[in-house]
């Protein structure tokens, strides 16, 4: 049986569309070479991410967005609105056909999640829905857990979303450090009800940990879970390349507010 290989990647805080371009062109690289990706990272400012599928048109206050000096991108993948601030994100790249369906691929990378998290000392658990989860509209993502996402004591600490097109998948989260999202009602262009306080990583662990110190955890994980070889990936030109001409349809507003 062929190996399944790995590469990871840890890179510097960049703009909303910059993060979004970079995770599109490793997803097309994967579709390329067979090899699956994980890349951890944070963002350049504060920025307001919106689900690809999301209604946000006339559903935000842009004023006061942009009094508030946020950035505004909408991700390829699906899901609700978060604001990236005080959390880490993470992305995952893979070939379809390596992944199983949607549910397995969904269990197979929660579970190094999981076990990274539970390395650093955070007992987060894979939530169990009793009821259907929400269709995406203007409450934020982290205003409740969906099916497989990772809580803690019951409350949301990471939300997760994947997009699959042409033979690869993308799969990227957003793991809290800090409560920023409770803040997302006050962007709403009408009044909207205060979501539920979200598990955190600086509340499970009593300190915040860095970028580095979570992405060394996950990458502990992909090499005892997924492939003991996993390697540190140096983006070629061409990738790069390809992330600069994705870039462009992430800053246009057209795409942004396309709905």
């Amino acid at each position: 049986m062929t190996r399944v290989r790995w590469r990871f990647i840890v890179t510097p805080p960049a703009a909303g569309a910059e993060n979004m371009a970079l995770d599109e062109a490793l997803m097309a690289r994967s579709r390329q070479t067979g090899e699956w990706t994980l890349r951890v990272y944070s963002w350049s400012a504060p920025t307001l991410s919106l689900g690809r599928n999301q209604t946000a048109v006339g559903r935000y206050d842009l004023q006061r967005i942009h009094e508030r000096g946020l950035d505004v991108v909408r991700r390829p993948t699906g899901g609700r609105a978060i604001l990236h601030y005080r959390e880490i994100t993470y992305c995952v790249t893979g070939p379809a056909e390596d992944a199983g369906d949607l549910h397995a691929s969904y269990v197979r990378i929660n579970g190094l999640l999981l076990h990274a998290l539970g390395t650093i000392g955070v007992r987060a658990a894979a939530f169990a829905p009793t009821r259907r989860a929400s269709i995406p509209d203007l409450a934020p993502c982290f205003d409740q857990p969906s099916a497989g996402e990772l809580t803690v004591d019951g409350r949301k600490l990471a939300g997760s979303a994947q997009w699959r097109s042409e033979g690869a998948l993308l799969q990227h989260g957003s793991i809290l450090v800090a409560d920023d999202q409770s803040s997302l009602a006050e962007l709403a262009a009408e009044p909207q009800a205060p979501i539920p306080a979200p598990a955190t990583l600086a509340e499970s662990l009593g300190h915040s940990p860095t970028v580095d110190e979570l992405a060394d955890a996950l990458i502990g994980a992909v090499r005892l879970r997924e492939d003991a070889g996993a390697s540190a990936l140096d983006v070629e030109p061409e990738v790069r390349a390809h992330a600069a001409a994705l870039v462009v349809r992430y800053r246009d507003d057209a795409w942004t507010w396309r709905r």
